[in-house]
């Protein structure tokens, strides 16, 4: 424990993001809607920005049938296809988020985050939602509109809604390419804690160029500071 007294609206997610970026471009106007490769809070995202949604959790069991003249059907009204870290992810997603993309006009290729691992146990490392992405631009040739770290959406939300002063906020993350880029790109502190992904062999390394503000073993140094 922390001791932080956080509120449940103060917690912003990359699925958040995702879902903002789809408010502010007023996404609700066109009438379509999304296709999610993802877990259900994107889901939950979308629903209370009334955005309607397809996808996720529910397409986690379905598959392909490879037979001749066999075409998989898609959503024709769909405008955006969103991924997020899914790991039930499966080739009929795949091919499904492909076609969206590919042959609905202007169908918009969203990524919450390109994280290339994450820690799903203590044992090991596991493939991030960079993997996901991966797959999905490999079909369609298109790159992605980043809404996780390290772009400034999140951070231009935090800005406008709380009127805060970027250089008075401190971004604390295990990451280097993410979290510590995304500190140090948009105008605040940074501050890397060697308890996730980064080793300080690693921060230390004359192969790694991206510096934090300042590094601590653990996030408990925060602990009553």
């Amino acid at each position: 424990d922390l001791g932080l007294k956080i509120k449940p609206e103060e917690i912003l997610s990359s699925a958040f993001a995702a879902a903002a970026y789809l408010d502010k471009i007023d996404f609700q106007k066109t009438g379509k809607s999304v296709y999610v490769i993802g877990d259900v809070g994107i889901g939950e995202e979308l629903d209370l920005l009334n955005i309607p949604w397809q996808g996720g959790v529910a397409d986690q069991g379905k598959k392909i049938e490879l037979k001749s003249g066999f075409a998989l059907p898609h959503d024709p009204n769909v405008g955006a296809v969103i991924v997020g870290f899914d790991y039930g992810i499966n080739y009929y997603k795949i091919q499904y988020a492909q076609l969206c993309i590919n042959e609905n006009p202007g169908c918009q290729f969203i990524a919450t985050n390109l994280d290339a691992l994450t820690h799903l146990t203590d044992a090991q490392e596991w493939a991030g939602n960079g993997a996901m992405v991966g797959a999905i631009k490999g079909c369609t040739g298109k790159e992605p509109v980043v809404v996780g770290k390290p772009s400034p959406l999140l951070i231009d939300y935090l800005v406008q809604k709380f009127g805060l002063q970027k250089d008075r906020i401190l971004m604390v993350g295990d990451r280097l390419d993410t979290d510590i880029v995304f500190g140090n790109e948009n105008g605040l502190k940074s501050c890397l804690t060697l308890t996730g992904v980064t080793t300080e062999k690693k921060l230390l390394s004359d192969e790694n160029k991206i510096t934090p503000d300042v590094y601590v073993d653990s996030i408990n140094a925060f602990r009553g500071a």
